[in-house]
């Protein structure tokens, strides 16, 4: 808001006049009273133009954290950061191949808060030291030029809902509601929920992590979920809206520290429609964060989807369709895809060519950056390229050769369009063939 204007009140002003005397010419006298000047009526200044007072600039936004051109990382508990064995074998990938970016828990579903200094964490006695040394081991991957990711586990939480349980979604007879697997989230409704976890968000921030990643940003799923109660009417319109407003809210309070904003979601997500019951609608979700990590694991998918019988032996297949259909849906937002791939075995058993062929369907969608994922931490290394590969990517000779083919086509229904014949019945002027212009 503008300053207001100073008014610039000049002194009395009082001409005096004398009489004609003698002839003489009449002599103009100006009192400038209160000054120690006496000014000609030529010579009197006149009030000086108060300029408009500019704007206060706007607060300069703070550096984003150097990132490498394209991410390409893997997903550490936080057991495994805190242990020097799993650090050195993961170091090793850092060093020898494309990886350049690893994703440390910073809360898990269990409710474990594993960053030192959160105050309601330490309030709730929900504080596990499970990565003693967090700040060293963080500055020691920076230095290394490593890009740093914290991940946080957002509403399915089994501590904080014992400490605090009015919190707790609830089911119908008013105790707190718990999934097949005894699992309990917190309410997506309840502000506390929203500040418990940003305060954990802005910790990591301020500790120097380059990205925060939410996870389990929707509301509960597998069980009973027609008995879930929360403190407001669920609906499929107010979930999504819920979800969309806590990610505003965490994009309000991370972007002041320059730290990258990106989420889990539900790998169907990028075809299907709806919110799926759990308030993940993508297209809404991606409008605050950075970037969106569809959690395409092939062996997530029930047979017949995308019109694959056993998708878990078709990896290269599903992870294409998934995101081929997600750059489709997002437009300019698909440029904030990054999907977590499978590399591990749930069924049929994955090695170094289900993982590669993933990554690969990856670039063949023009998506250079991905994010492997292993419970145990224990990745695949023949499925890794040499570290000259992560400045790059290369798409398959089928997928060049299947995207000519579509240029060609396309060219040829261009070009028959343009030189088809007036469709009225009036012969056509003979005139010259105008340039073909690109558009």
């Amino acid at each position: 808001m503008k300053n207001p204007k100073r008014k610039f009140k000049p002194a009395d002003n009082r001409k005096i006049f004398l009489p004609l005397v003698g002839g003489l010419a009449v002599i103009l006298t100006i009192a400038w009273f209160g000054s120690r000047f006496i000014f000609s009526s030529d010579e009197m200044p006149k009030p000086a133009a108060v300029a408009p007072q500019a704007e206060p600039a706007a607060p300069l936004e703070p550096a984003r954290p150097s990132k490498p051109a394209y991410v390409r990382g893997v997903h550490l508990t936080a057991w495994a950061a805190g242990s020097k064995k799993m650090r050195a074998q993961v170091d090793q990938l850092l060093e020898t191949t494309e990886l350049n970016c690893v994703v440390i828990d910073l809360k898990e579903y269990e409710g474990e808060v594993y960053l030192p200094g959160v105050k309601s964490a330490e309030l709730y006695k929900t504080y596990v030291p499970a990565v003693p040394d967090l700040k060293q081991y963080l500055a020691t991957l920076k230095e290394r030029g490593v890009y740093t990711i914290a991940r946080i586990v957002v509403f399915k939480d089994n501590l904080i809902t014992k400490k605090k349980p009015e919190y707790a979604v609830r089911n119908s007879s008013g105790a707190i509601w718990r999934d097949f697997r005894g699992n309990t989230w917190l309410d997506p409704y309840s502000k506390f929920s929203w500040n418990y976890n940003l305060e954990i968000a802005e910790h990591a921030a301020d500790i120097g992590f380059d990205e925060i990643q939410f996870d389990y940003i929707r509301f509960p799923s597998d069980g009973d979920m027609k008995d879930c109660r929360y403190s407001v009417r669920k609906s499929s319109y107010s979930a999504s809206k819920t979800i969309n407003a806590f990610l505003e809210e965490a994009s309000v309070r991370l972007k002041p520290k320059g730290v990258y904003t990106s989420i889990d979601v539900f790998g169907l997500t990028t075809t299907v429609t709806h919110d799926m019951g759990i308030g993940q609608k993508i297209l809404e979700m991606a409008k605050w964060v950075d970037y969106v990590c569809p959690m395409v694991y092939p062996s997530h998918y029930a047979p017949g989807e995308y019109g694959i019988a056993e998708p878990n032996k078709e990896p290269y297949r599903i992870v294409f369709l998934s995101l081929s259909g997600a750059k489709k849906r997002m437009g300019e937002m698909g440029s904030k895809l990054r999907p977590y791939l499978q590399d591990f075995t749930m069924g049929h058993r994955y090695g170094a060519k289900e993982v590669r062929d993933q990554i690969q369907a990856t670039y063949d969608c023009d998506i250079g950056e991905w994010l492997l994922w292993n419970p145990r931490a224990v990745y695949t290394k023949d499925a890794l390229k040499p570290k000259e590969n992560s400045k790059f990517y290369e798409k398959s000779k089928k997928q060049l050769e299947l995207e000519e083919k579509n240029r060609i086509a396309s060219e040829s229904v261009a070009a028959s369009t343009a030189t088809a014949a007036p469709s009225n019945n009036t012969p056509a002027s003979p005139q010259k063939e105008s340039p073909k212009t690109d558009k």
